[in-house]
């Protein structure tokens, strides 16, 4: 009886080593517009903070971030479609190699210990090859990672990434492209189904008062439905061995901006 018992609980033991939970990145863009952003501090160190370059908060709230073991990545303005609420310091279709360069040298110097990049707008510098393949060359040289943000369905920002050799992923859901918390419920909803059929899913939220009050009570229940809450960074490592096994990686796009 106790032989029996002692394989019973190998065995269980064994499944539950060998049970993984489905994987969610969430990443909170625009940080460091205003003073309030700093609420976004308040949740779990695995939220990751896209921190926009060259504002007032930019280095404080990165070096914040790095205090809590919290990952950073750049959140890189880029030209839009439209060309409307461009930040003064985007990226854009007429500059050089050289401006390029310099450009993304000095936002990354205003939010140090970043471990990636991604598209803060950009519906249309993301669709042109020259440019995304000037901006993967920087970010290969740095040993830096990517998030294609998916302003537009038609941006070929991660397939640039990868021909380069810069790890890279696609953003899945916006979780609060509505400020409303029915939205935001129904997206949120919409990333669990995600993660549960493919494995991942990676969000992108804001630091509305809404979207942070409804994360801090919900990011907490996720685990019991399976699904396991990481940092960006291993979640790249993670869908880099997924994509490298011949699988797909999936996304979707919003309104270009």
């Amino acid at each position: 009886m106790q032989h029996l018992l002692l394989i019973i609980l190998v065995l269980c033991l064994s499944f539950k080593a060998h049970a993984q939970l489905a994987e969610i990145a969430l990443i909170i863009d625009d940080m460091g517009n205003k003073d309030e952003d700093a609420q976004a501090f308040a949740l779990p160190a695995e939220v990751t903070f896209a921190i926009l370059p060259n504002k007032v908060l930019s280095k404080q709230f990165s070096e914040r971030a790095r205090e809590q073991s919290r990952e950073v990545i750049l959140h890189m303005p880029m030209e839009s479609i439209a060309g409307i609420k461009e930040e003064h310091n985007s990226l854009n279709a007429n500059m050089t190699t050289v401006q390029m360069r310099l450009l993304l040298q000095q936002a990354l110097d205003t939010v140090p210990y970043a471990s990636g990049v991604n598209n803060h707008m950009g519906s249309k510098l993301t669709q042109l090859d020259q440019p995304m393949a000037v901006m993967m060359e920087f970010l290969l040289q740095q040993g830096l990672y990517f998030v294609d943000s998916r302003t537009t369905s038609l941006s070929k920002a991660e397939r640039i990434a990868r021909q380069t050799g810069v790890m890279a992923v696609k953003r899945n859901v916006f979780l609060d492209h509505q400020a409303d918390v029915g939205h935001i419920e129904m997206q949120f909803n919409r990333l669990v189904r995600l993660a549960k059929k493919h494995g991942r899913a990676v969000a992108i939220a804001h630091p509305y008062p809404q979207t942070l009050e409804f994360l801090h009570d919900n990011l907490a229940l996720l685990e019991a439905q399976g699904i396991s809450l990481v940092k960006l960074g291993d979640f790249i490592r993670n869908d880099e061995k997924h994509v490298s096994q011949g699988n797909q990686s999936f996304g979707s796009a919003n309104t270009a901006k």
